[in-house]
């Protein structure tokens, strides 16, 4: 049963990425491809003040989303799991929350787009009421359009995980805290956070990984005017330019990797797998 395993992942995984990592030392002119042997590619990618500005971008759009979701994330889960008795209900309310993300993200994310413009929804029922007096043109093609696409496609990967966590965690442990003497915000940290670790980790990995690597949404919701390192691989596609665009997926990967390995030294998710 192994071999088929290793087979099929190194032909669809392993195999891919070598690729990738081969032709990322390969060079290019304006006209054509050459196999080659060189750091022309890396050298041009981590001495260009472009790039860092773009990895930089790709950080602060990853960080922001992370927080936003987590907080959702955690608040829903911690609702259904410690709030909601009936396991019916649960189990509704769970799937009601997967509706929105049957549909497919590009239509998700597009259809903010006439919520947030000038003449939207949003600017709309803000001036009917008296809020603003224009309307604001930082809804849309932004960092925070952005960032609001983000956190609404991948939310659900954080809720999903962190759930699952705390449908595990024993009640009685709870309620030995409470007959301790703890309060609920004293419970809530010093014992439902700690156990919900893995959860939080596993949704971390998922949201963080999925955001570096998007670029359809940066795109589409800042209006062109922004960028991140999945939309510097796609320009370099576009270009035809694939040894620059297979170094930089080379060091994003990388990128990602060191960052997986970092939240792995906090929490043992195995156990959870």
């Amino acid at each position: 049963m192994a071999a088929p395993l290793a087979v099929v992942l190194g032909l669809f995984l392993i195999l891919p990425i070598l690729t990738i990592v081969v032709v990322s030392f390969w060079g290019a002119t304006e006209f054509s491809i050459y196999p080659a042997f060189q750091f022309d590619n890396y050298a041009f990618l981590l001495t260009s003040e472009v790039t860092w500005r773009v990895f930089g971008n790709t950080f602060k759009y990853a960080a922001i989303t992370w927080v936003c979701t987590l907080l959702i994330g955690f608040t829903v889960a911690y609702y259904l799991a410690f709030h909601i008795r009936s396991l019916t209900w649960q189990v509704a309310l769970f799937l009601l929350c997967t509706i929105p993300f049957l549909t497919s993200n590009i239509i998700r994310m597009i259809s903010w787009i006439p919520f947030l413009g000038r003449e939207g929804i949003a600017n709309s029922a803000l001036l009917s009421w008296g809020v603003i007096d224009a309307p604001l043109d930082w809804l849309l093609f932004s960092d925070f359009s952005v960032i609001l696409a983000f956190v609404h496609l991948y939310t659900l990967f954080m809720v999903v995980p962190i759930f699952n966590t705390m449908m595990r965690i024993d009640r009685s442990l709870i309620e030995a805290a409470t007959d301790a003497g703890a309060s609920g915000w004293q419970t809530l940290w010093h014992v439902i956070v700690p156990l919900t670790k893995p959860g939080i980790m596993i949704g971390t990995i998922f949201v963080v990984t999925l955001v570096m690597g998007d670029f359809i949404t940066v795109r589409f919701m800042s209006g062109s005017q922004s960028a991140n390192v999945g939309r510097l691989i796609s320009n370099d596609i576009g270009l035809l330019q694939y040894p620059s665009a297979s170094a930089t997926a080379v060091v994003l990967l990388i990128t990602v990797l060191l960052v997986i390995g970092v939240l792995l030294r906090f929490v043992d998710i195995r156990k959870e797998l």
